[in-house]
């Protein structure tokens, strides 16, 4: 069996993060189940243009040409008879890029109202990785206190802060930096970004 990756897209900006994670995971024999909330839709056609299907759009604007053995499965956010929300659902893990921070309230308060909360919630009773990427600034304390929350639960909390040390050139870098480091956390290889020797 392949690998399975929940990935969900939330209503904060950097719709990109997660597109762009797709299209990474896309190009190897894994299985991508993918929820987009309501408000990612909007942000994801504000942001990126998208208005259809994500796989036309990563094949037209990114390239994507998918691995013969990959496969993507979308799931609407309203959807609680999904794979996703039971626990006998055997995944490598899921990742929330971006996550707004109603998500992450939700998260921490065990709200397991939608798929995304759902899954997620599942993967920290189930002690599988489940990584989320913030995307809110400044942050208030009840922010930070939902972080830590989480964080305590198991989840790996990844806010999309750009590094320079690769000396980026343009934003397609900064974000391929940041997904990059999120495939290490799944353990996937990638080329994304090289690792840093010391020099």
């Amino acid at each position: 069996m392949n690998p399975r990756i929940i990935v969900a897209i939330t209503g904060a900006s950097g719709a990109i993060y997660g597109a762009v994670l797709v299209a990474e995971l896309l190009q190897r024999p894994i299985e991508v189940h993918l929820i987009i909330s309501d408000y990612g839709h909007k942000v994801m056609a504000h942001e990126l243009g998208i208005s259809g299907p994500i796989l036309p759009f990563l094949q037209s604007e990114f390239g994507l040409v998918p691995h013969e053995f990959s496969v993507l499965k979308e799931y609407l956010p309203d959807n609680l008879f999904a794979p996703p929300a039971s626990g006998s659902f055997r995944h490598s893990g899921m990742v929330i890029a971006p996550c707004s921070m109603k998500t992450l309230a939700a998260i921490a308060a065990g709200l397991a109202d939608n798929l995304i909360v759902r899954s997620a919630d599942v993967c920290l009773k189930e002690k599988r990785p489940l990584i989320l990427l913030p995307r809110e600034t400044p942050l208030s304390t009840i922010h930070l206190e939902n972080m830590l929350k989480v964080a305590r639960a198991g989840a790996v909390l990844h806010p999309p802060v750009p590094a320079f040390y690769h000396r980026p050139e343009s934003v397609r870098d900064i974000v391929n930096a940041t997904v990059g480091r999120v495939l290490d956390h799944l353990g996937i290889s990638h080329h994304l970004a090289a690792e840093w020797n010391g020099t």
